[in-house]
């Protein structure tokens, strides 16, 4: 049987981005919402989840479960936001066209999630006499594919309170809500409307600057109330999040760019995920290729996958709490451990770099236990900036903005390069001519590349000093080379796609025709319907009315050739 059987249920079929499917429009933004409660039979156990028709399967159910509660050492009293990421189970059918759609205009950063949820938490422990435990523990989860982290925390903000006071219907009410929202495409600002507030946001896009000015704000409407401006529907406070260890940004750095495997190790969830989401953003714009697990547990399905000793660990960024996982992950290279933020003066107190033979007790101190040492040298330009700022009370926005130009830039350097070499390993436009297959890009040869460091490297971008060429090579085996080179291997070899399928409209094809056989036609004939059903399967930015044109023409060519031909090529 298969555990993702939704006959009768259309949210999960292609035709779900048409608005007259039931939730088609809510589906363009969650999966569904979640409502986790602790039972003392049961243990976490899922109270309710909406829409109605969702399908999870028992493990998505057993890791929501799990993954919504901060674990029993944190101590969360009160209200507590965090996020978690997990696998979906195989099998698991998605709208690849809405999917396709999106990602081809969204930065690579933001694209859907084509393999795990996002869970997005607002977890509520107060005391309460009436429950045997003492305690009310309940915790409401949005479940998307959208990493867009900053929108739906601040979502959660709003629809929590009165979600804790009304259960159910308030829950029913509000996914209505979101089930008449538009669509988030890439480059619009929206106005989203959620139980008496009206968000406004911009669904960032590719083409956008990196670095430019996050909001333009829509059309003036007469709106009531007053839209509540969201300045970034995804970036975090990144200074907040590194505050402790900004010494070590260029280390921090540097490891989640070689993809290496790191373990934090936090005082609570929230500290946990939003400092794994930081790491994972300091490399933006390339796009983070290795797995990442914001707030990970002991009942997690890859537990035993991520902290077996039989090899190597692997490309992860783990957030946890459990003080449990110091002895786990003792054979792990990077380990961050972070307390709450002690003020040195007037200054956060700045974790040290141990070694990780320290990393063995129960009550390990705070620290960076690691013996790497980093390829390029630090930015102390900036860490003055940075302290300074603190000195002067300079708002914590500011300080993230100077931190995030700061990391965009360092990524930006070390990026350039790869992508000057790439785009020399096109072939000429010239080359690509109607008649031929066209023609391959060449391979990308890493010596080849390094060679053109001393000419066109970072350093005519980047002041840092420091081993440039060592770190590439380094890059050269992480995952996250693989990522960015298929990803843009496969935008080329779609540019040299379009460019074949526009020199072919630009022929005489139709000359072409004259003095051929009828099998040579034929076979034109196919070729050119294989190409113009990957064109529209693959949604190739070519010119305007060229598929139509290349349409009209095979057409045009079936007419002309004898009647019993028209049904053999009906059939194709």
């Amino acid at each position: 049987m298969n555990p993702f059987d939704t006959s009768g249920s259309p949210r999960h079929e292609e035709e779900a981005a048409d608005s007259r499917c039931p939730w088609a429009r809510f589906s363009c933004w969650f999966e569904c919402a979640c409502v986790v409660t602790f039972d003392l039979e049961l243990g976490q156990a899922i109270e309710l989840v909406y829409p109605h028709d969702v399908k999870l399967t028992e493990k998505e159910k057993t890791s929501i479960c799990y993954l919504s509660f901060p674990d029993s050492y944190s101590g969360c009293l009160g209200d507590t936001q965090f996020c978690f990421r997990m696998r979906q189970s195989v099998g698991r059918r998605r709208s690849k066209v809405q999917d396709d759609v999106y990602n081809r205009d969204a930065p690579v950063t933001l694209q859907r999630e084509p393999s795990h949820f996002l869970g997005y938490v607002y977890f509520r422990q107060v005391k309460d006499v009436s429950v045997k435990r003492g305690y009310f523990q309940k915790s409401l989860v949005l479940v998307s594919r959208l990493p867009y982290t900053h929108l739906f925390q601040s979502m959660l903000q709003i629809i929590a309170p009165e979600f804790f006071e009304k259960l159910e219907p308030c829950l029913e009410a509000v996914c209505n809500e979101i089930d008449q929202w538009p669509s988030p495409v890439p480059g619009l600002a929206l106005n989203l409307p959620l139980m008496g507030v009206v968000l406004q946001v911009r669904i960032p896009s590719k083409t956008d600057k990196p670095g430019g000015s996050p909001v333009r704000t829509l059309a003036k409407e007469n709106l009531l109330p007053t839209p509540m401006l969201l300045p970034t529907i995804h970036e975090l406070d990144l200074f907040r999040c590194f505050q402790s260890v900004l010494i070590h940004m260029q280390m921090l750095w540097e490891l989640t760019l070689l993809g290496e495997p790191v373990v934090v190790m936090a005082p609570s969830p929230t500290i946990s995920s939003e400092t794994v989401l930081a790491l994972v953003s300091s490399v933006s714009p390339l796009k983070f290729c290795c797995d990442f697990r914001p707030y990970f547990t002991i009942h997690d399905s890859e537990f035993r996958e991520y902290t077996t000793r039989t090899q190597a660990p692997p490309s992860v960024i783990l957030g946890v709490t459990n003080p449990f996982f110091i002895k786990t992950f003792q054979n792990w290279p990077h380990v961050v451990r972070l307390g709450e933020t002690r003020m040195a003066g007037d200054l956060p107190k700045q974790l040290k770099v141990k070694k990780l033979s320290k990393l063995k007790t129960l009550d390990t101190k705070p620290g960076i236990y690691s013996a790497y040492k980093t390829f390029l040298h630090k930015d102390k330009i900036l860490i003055k900036r940075l302290l300074k700022g603190i000195q002067r009370k300079r708002p914590s926005e500011v300080q993230s903005a100077i931190l995030r130009r700061h990391l965009l830039e360092l990524t930006q350097s070390f990026i350039i390069p790869l992508e000057r070499y790439m785009a020399s390993l096109m072939p000429l436009q010239r080359s690509v001519t109607p008649w031929k297959t066209p023609p391959q890009i060449r391979p990308f040869s890493q010596d080849e590349f390094l060679s053109t460091l001393d000419h066109a490297g970072p350093q005519l971008t980047s002041g840092l000093r420091g081993d440039w060429m060592g770190l590439y090579r380094r890059f050269f085996k992480s995952p996250n080379f693989d990522g960015w080179y298929r990803h843009r291997h496969r935008e080329m070899t779609q540019k040299l796609e379009s460019l074949h399928l526009e020199v072919i409209c630009d022929a005489d094809l139709l000359g072409w025709t004259r003095d051929k056989s009828e099998v040579e036609i034929v076979d034109l004939i196919l070729k050119l319907r294989e190409k113009l059903m990957k064109a529209r399967r693959h949604q190739l930015q070519v010119k305007d009315g060229i598929l139509d044109q290349l349409d009209t023409f095979i057409t045009s060519i079936i007419s002309s050739l004898p009647q019993d031909l028209h049904s053999v090529l009906d059939t194709h």
